[in-house]
């Protein structure tokens, strides 16, 4: 692995209406990067992707069938010459003109992963999606003790050896990108963000609003319970806690009698409260490095 130059990864699964676009704004525009490579991961396409990919400077990978985005991200990551990895979508959604931005702040910031935020001027993302994901990046932000402005962009650049190094935590599917986010930040890697402009995309969506909604929230939760376990075992134990002594202050000054709700309660609370610091602990051991 050369420890110079840029590999870029773009993943694609059935993007032949917006993949000979995106390579030639691509090629054009990080022409002046030294020793940057072109990777395409043909994601068991259907139509043309992987032909119309096939040109001089085009690295093409080609999956038999269709293994996931992030999938296609890994085997993009294990194929790459370099230790800066970028990734951007092939369907013309994300700026190929900001990638020189987010490589200059790479390089000059000595950073583990730079984000290009969809925060700009030119943001073409439907209203009932933002609303849909609020309360999971807020749940993020909880985490991680940290403003994420865009949890799940695919427009980043990041190094080849942290990214192999969490590929066992780092799923198959969309939530690859949501991933290596939280990964990152919980273990204190330096990760910066800068906003783009975040465009139409090219052809039809592979994303499922309802089924990755779902998917993404257990994601999130996951996570939590992965990296920082006591953000959810301390409220919860607060809670039963709180309840332990409301229907004891009933048991005692109401019935004159303790009942078995407030025992019960009370021995959730202390179980909760031990699980949550036993798993904290095995994860400090470092357990999940």
């Amino acid at each position: 692995m050369k420890a110079g130059g840029l590999s870029i990864i773009i993943p694609a699964y059935n993007e032949e209406g917006g993949i000979v676009s995106v390579l030639d704004k691509i090629s054009a525009l990080t022409a002046h990067i030294p020793n940057r490579e072109i990777i395409v991961v043909n994601d068991g396409s259907r139509d043309n992707t992987g032909k119309l990919a096939e040109r001089p400077g085009i690295k093409v990978v080609n999956h038999s069938r269709n293994r996931g985005y992030g999938r296609a991200l890994k085997t993009g990551i294990q194929n790459a010459t370099h230790e800066a990895i970028l990734i951007i979508d092939a369907d013309g959604t994300y700026p190929p003109e900001s990638i020189a931005e987010l490589y200059d702040l790479y390089v000059s910031g000595n950073l583990d992963m730079v984000v290009g935020a969809r925060i700009g001027a030119r943001v073409s993302q439907p209203l009932i999606k933002r609303i849909s994901k609020w309360p999971i990046n807020k749940l993020a932000d909880y985490l991680v003790n940290f403003k994420i402005p865009d949890l799940n962009s695919g427009l980043r650049i990041f190094k080849k050896s942290l990214a192999t190094r969490y590929f066992g935590i780092l799923p198959d599917g969309f939530s690859f990108t949501t991933n290596i986010t939280l990964a990152l930040i919980s273990d204190g890697h330096e990760v910066k963000y800068i906003p783009i402009n975040y465009e139409k995309r090219v052809g039809k969506s592979k994303v499922h609003p309802i089924k990755d909604a779902i998917n993404y929230l257990t994601l999130v939760v996951r996570m939590i319970l992965f990296y920082n376990p006591l953000k959810i075992f301390l409220p919860v134990s607060g809670l039963l806690f709180l309840f332990t002594l409301v229907s004891l202050y009933y048991d005692i000054f109401v019935i004159s009698n303790l009942g078995d709700k407030t025992v019960v309660l009370f021995t959730s609370f202390v179980q909760v409260l031990f699980v949550g610091f036993l798993v904290d602990l095995v994860n400090k051991r470092g357990i999940h490095n």
